[in-house]
């Protein structure tokens, strides 16, 4: 291989991972017509297409997709090589990607995105928010953050704070048209607001347990006028008074202290896994990602 083919597939290989000649070029520092001209020096060179481009997307040709998976390994190779430099320096340092549901990203990451950054100034965090279950290894990030339940199991697991709870909650002007459920039963005749999973399209039952028995966890499927993929949507939607909402605990905090939002069926909402990270091995973890992983649980434990 010629070494100065080298930024240019470094380039092929951020364009493949964002699908954009926009944002690859921000990741790189070059500008999008300069990164675009690389790949087509590249291909030229290859004399082979490798993206299918359109005023819409980017996506990899075949020849383009089999090219990738031969080279991305040695890129890495590559890549880690030249961090691993930096972390015999003890200097956790280099690209750090993290794939993440965005209620993961909102409660954990984002209110110490400053913090992380003035701590760690080598390390490049790029984050992929994800409410899907992303293949962290097959798509290149370093590890992925889910709920202990949701972490396959074939993964390396690393808790980053312990149990969390469950809330239901609604507003007061909700309760002035509906009288408090007092069991899950009585969800029935509630307006809920209801989850969709981005990644199956299914909606998500609402999880209780017994007060007499918090093992035995049980769902109930629920009925309302709102159905989203987004959870600020939801919460949005509790406080201008449309339904009863089931999310974590935590994510609405500064609702229940204030009171535009109030809990029912509290001895119903048992505790379940908090947040993972996970990765596919535990074996010569890389600094910057031990270094993400002790910031989060130091975070998560001052709370």
């Amino acid at each position: 291989m010629d070494s100065a083919q080298l930024p240019a597939l470094m380039g092929f290989l951020s364009v493949a991972r964002h699908g954009s000649f926009t944002r690859a070029a921000a990741e790189t520092g070059v500008t999008a017509s300069a990164l675009s001209q690389n790949i087509r020096s590249l291909e030229t060179q290859l004399n082979v297409r490798l993206f299918n481009r359109t005023t819409r997307r980017v996506a990899l040709t075949e020849a383009g997709a089999q090219f990738l998976a031969r080279v991305r390994p040695a890129l890495g190779e590559l890549e880690a090589a030249f961090e691993a430099l930096d972390e015999t320096r003890d200097q956790p340092a280099g690209n750090l990607r993290i794939n993440l549901p965005r209620i993961a990203s909102e409660l954990l990451v984002q209110p110490h995105l400053a913090e992380f950054t003035r701590r760690y100034p080598q390390i490049r965090l790029d984050l992929t928010l994800d409410d899907g279950l992303a293949d962290v290894v097959g798509e290149g990030f370093d590890a992925g953050i889910r709920l202990g339940e949701r972490v396959a199991r074939d993964m390396v697991a690393v808790p980053l704070g312990g149990e969390m709870r469950i809330a239901v909650a609604a507003s007061p002007a909700y309760f002035e048209r509906y009288a408090p459920p007092a069991t899950p039963a009585d969800l029935a005749a509630h307006d809920c607001l209801r989850y969709r999973f981005t990644s199956s399209g299914g909606i998500y039952r609402w999880e209780f347990a017994p007060p007499d028995d918090p093992a035995r966890v049980f769902e109930v499927e629920t009925r309302g006028a709102l159905v989203t993929n987004d959870l600020r949507t939801m919460v949005q939607a509790a406080e201008q008074g449309v339904g009863l909402l089931h999310v974590i605990e935590d994510y609405i905090r500064e609702q229940l202290d204030d009171g535009r939002l109030s809990r029912v069926l509290d001895a119903w909402c048992p505790s379940f896994p908090g947040f993972y990270l996970y990765t596919a091995s535990r074996a010569q973890m890389p600094l910057k990602l031990r270094a993400l992983i002790d910031f989060l649980k130091e975070k998560r434990s001052a709370r």
